[in-house]
């Protein structure tokens, strides 16, 4: 209900969605067993976080990020590795090889150019084939057709060990160092300077995703390969995270730096960055106060499933709205990632958005905005409403 006093709302969610008010002062905490609403003429002072948000350590928060990454990552990976296709071939990447096709003979070909009923057959030999047209991709739908037609239904989850070593270490940084990061500024800011309470969680979530970022960079950029690049000999199979990583230092072998070759590793880090720090600061300070208001709606009726509910409806709104955002960042990187090493380390993040407006326009830039908003509207919702749920389940095994 509208009019149920704050600290009626389950005591177990996250600190912030009952400790902040927008206006910039700071709402009375959560009264264990309490049903009565603060005095509206009592004046904002400080406040003990929630009783969950503190008991649970550093290793308890981490444990529940990495269980909703787990889950997330599992789930929208078809999207991943269809936005990342999109981007690959406004690069470049080439999905076909026509010519070493053509080497092996007619059965080499129809095994391996396997048409979508749409396409408009040529001849090779006498025998029908696909023309390269059939292999451009033209939206998501058509990535996941042709995925699962010429590369078998695995192919959508291609990736998936790689973004699960990503997902879980990089989301057990973020979410704790996140919830950490705000409840410092927050107790800061609170005595010190309330006006600047409500930007607490855009600046810790900008924080905690820069620490994550670069911590989990490699396997970031052996992700974004195996996405984005194809097998085309049959009966084998594609290369794995570590020797994808492997073929990203080969080029650099020859050389006798052998320490900073290793930044290779880090290729589009600075790309990385400059789309994810953004995506952080917009989705956190747009998450937190519709799941306030949604938390506030709920008040004294409220359960777990309706607070789960409140969690993910407001992080599906706000990654939403950050991935559509950031979408020309994300393209920026995903290039910086697929290109030739070399090249890749002499270029800049600017230089690689330059590059992409030339060539592409507006367009270029927002190549895969559609996979990429399906992906992180869903994904940001289940790993922040997982998180919650875990952190509630640790909590009230503590306390039992």
């Amino acid at each position: 209900m509208a009019g149920c006093s704050r600290g009626s709302l389950p005591t177990w969610m996250t600190a912030a969605a009952s400790r902040v008010d927008l206006t910039g002062g700071a709402a009375s905490p959560p009264h264990l067993g309490s049903s009565s609403s603060p005095s509206p003429s009592s004046s904002p002072g400080p406040a003990p976080s929630s009783g969950a948000d503190q008991e649970l350590g550093m290793f308890e928060r981490a444990l529940s990020a990495a269980g909703a990454a787990f889950v997330s990552a599992i789930i929208v990976n078809p999207l991943d590795v269809a936005k990342t296709r999109l981007q690959a071939q406004a690069a470049g990447v080439l999905y076909h090889q026509p010519p070493q096709m053509a080497a092996l003979g007619p059965d080499a070909i129809l095994s391996e150019f396997k048409c979508s009923p749409s396409c408009t057959r040529g001849l090779i030999l006498g025998e029908p084939v696909c023309p390269p047209d059939c292999f451009q991709y033209k939206g998501t739908l058509d990535v996941f057709l042709k995925v699962v037609r010429q590369e078998g239904f695995g192919r959508l989850w291609r990736g998936t060990n790689a973004g699960l070593a990503l997902a879980v270490p990089t989301v057990g940084i973020y979410l704790p160092c996140y919830d950490i990061f705000r409840n410092w500024i927050e107790d800061f800011t609170r005595s010190n300077a309330p006006g600047l309470t409500p930007y607490a969680p855009l600046v810790a979530g900008s924080v905690a995703r820069s620490l994550a970022c670069i911590a989990c960079s490699p396997i970031e950029l052996a992700r974004t390969r195996m996405q984005a690049y194809k097998e085309f000999r049959p009966g084998v199979k594609p290369p794995g995270m570590y020797k994808t990583l492997v073929g990203v230092l080969s080029p650099l072998a020859s050389s006798s730096q052998n320490v900073q070759n290793y930044r290779a590793l880090w290729t589009g880090v600075g790309a990385q960055l400059a789309r994810d720090v953004p995506f952080s600061g917009i989705c956190w300070s747009t998450l937190e106060p519709i799941r306030r208001k949604l938390l506030g709606l709920v008040g004294e009726e409220g359960n777990a499933a309706s607070v789960l509910g409140a969690n993910f409806a407001a992080g599906f709104v706000a990654g939403s709205l950050a991935a559509g955002a950031t979408c020309p960042l994300d393209v920026a990187k995903t290039r910086r990632q697929i290109e030739d090493t070399e090249k890749a380390m002499r270029m800049t993040t600017r230089q690689t958005l330059t590059e992409i407006w030339r060539s592409g326009g507006v367009k270029g830039l927002f190549t895969g905005v559609g996979p990429r908003v399906a992906r992180a509207g869903p994904s940001v919702g289940i790993v922040v409403s997982f998180y919650e749920v875990v952190k509630y389940a640790l909590h009230q095994r503590q306390t039992s």
